[in-house]
């Protein structure tokens, strides 16, 4: 595992820069998943408006004028916060301590923070002094869909990490009823339909506000928006992040996490002898610690659900089982002689979800991909692309671990109760586009 860059240079290049530590793997795949998405909406926001099915809008805007004191006061405010993290991380933080857990707490490098405020103050202050006029002058600007993707990645951003936290404090509820501000301002726990449905509602609204036809984004925002998840997904396969599916009883690992296929009882046996961890979700830590590490514990060992799929000989056993050494949540049970910051592996391997789910939006990507261009009526594009979403991850949610809620005789979790419902509207979508635009 690589919970951050740090590792990466370790493993790959055999240097050890404690510096790089700072730099989390699944923060830099989601920051480059959102760069994947911005490209390919702005790609066909452009094919689309060569086609004639979006125009431009005119603003009238202000040039020439001076910085203004907000202007300079929130890049203060900003670059406080950014360089006192940022000199914090480098010299302050404890190696005991989660980079994410130090980044949102109230220390930081005080120094650091007014250096950076002043060095983004003045850029501001240079910046607007040199585009400054005599006479401030309106002017109006022809603006096209394609140049408010920017503005659009951003929004889908800040909504879509409100989103996910949101739902998620709803699916585990009564964890947050104990502790609402810990967990609102916690860096974990993050549900991806949450963030996918806030952000749409949010995006549409800038969009009809803005004058774009919504019905066009949206089918241009299905390939955007499958690659975007695809790319994000290789971060929770490559740090560990906990989002793994249950249990393989077909493999067992080593104290290590090498992979072998099991014996007969040894699953039972791996049960009996972590037995703390399965149901107190407790382990010793290397310093001899009793600690809390993971919080998906059951009754009895008898409800640790599991499956048993051997996978073809030809392929190999992590694309069926993996125990996720070194994982970034410090997850697991202790590694023997592992004294770095992440130092845990899974007791028994489980099925790495993320890594499939990577897989199988790429492919879906490529479909999208390749018919777009025939889909000639509006919302179309965007219903497949519900139905699809919906179909994988109510599939990826069999072998995966997630709260389960019971529905007449049927039990689903909540990401299933969901997918069943973009489904549904996908196709809802699909009839509705067919009668509505049928002339």
């Amino acid at each position: 595992m690589y919970p951050n860059l740090y590792y990466v240079f370790k493993d790959w290049f055999g240097v050890e820069w404690n510096g790089l530590k700072i730099l989390n793997t699944f923060g830099l795949m989601v920051a480059l998943s959102f760069v994947a998405a911005a490209i390919v909406l702005s790609a066909e926001l452009k094919r689309k408006e060569k086609l004639g099915l979006l125009q431009p809008s005119e603003e009238t805007i202000v040039v020439g004028k001076p910085a203004s004191i907000f202007d300079l006061i929130f890049n203060g405010i900003v670059g406080f916060i950014f360089g006192a993290k940022l000199l914090g991380l480098l010299i302050n933080k404890a190696p005991e301590i989660n980079t994410q857990d130090y980044i949102f707490s109230k220390d930081g490098n005080f120094i650091g923070g007014i250096l950076m405020a002043i060095i983004l103050v003045a850029i501001k202050w240079y910046d607007k002094n040199k585009q400054k006029l005599k006479v401030p002058e309106r002017r109006t600007v022809r603006i096209w869909p394609h140049d408010r993707v920017g503005d659009i990645i951003i929004i889908a951003l800040i909504f879509g990490i409100l989103g996910a936290k949101l739902f998620d404090n709803f699916e585990h509820w009564d964890d947050f009823i104990k502790d609402p501000i810990g967990k609102l301002f916690s860096v974990s726990g993050l549900t991806f339909y949450g963030g996918l449905i806030v952000a749409a509602i949010a995006v549409c609204w800038f969009a009809y506000k803005k004058g774009i036809k919504v019905s066009h984004l949206v089918d241009a925002a299905a390939p955007c928006l499958m690659i975007a998840y695809a790319v994000g997904r290789i971060g929770c396969q490559v740090a560990g992040d906990g989002d793994w599916g249950i249990p393989n009883s077909a493999y067992s690992s080593d104290a290590k996490g090498n992979l072998a296929l099991a014996a007969p009882g040894d699953f039972e046996q791996t049960l009996q002898k972590n037995s703390t961890y399965f149901l107190e979700g407790k382990v010793i830590d290397n310093t001899g610690k009793s600690v809390f590490v993971t919080d998906r514990t059951y009754a009895s060992l008898a409800e640790v659900p599991h499956k048993s799929i051997v996978g073809v000989s030809f392929l190999p056993k992590w694309l069926f089982a993996y125990s996720f050494p070194q994982n970034v949540n410090n997850d697991g049970i202790p590694i023997p002689g592992i004294t770095d910051d992440h130092y845990s592996v899974l007791p028994q391997p489980v099925f790495p979800t993320s890594l499939y789910e990577t897989i199988l939006c790429s492919f879906l990507f490529l479909i999208l991909w390749a018919v777009r261009k025939k889909i000639i009526t509006p919302l179309i594009m965007f219903g497949i692309y519900l139905i699809l979403n919906g179909v994988e991850r109510f599939l990826i949610e069999l072998v995966r671990v997630n709260k389960s809620y019971n529905v007449s005789n049927f039990s689903f979790s909540q990401a299933q109760e969901i997918a069943l419902m973009l489904i549904i509207g996908g196709i809802g979508l699909i009839i509705f586009a067919k009668l509505h635009y049928k002339k």
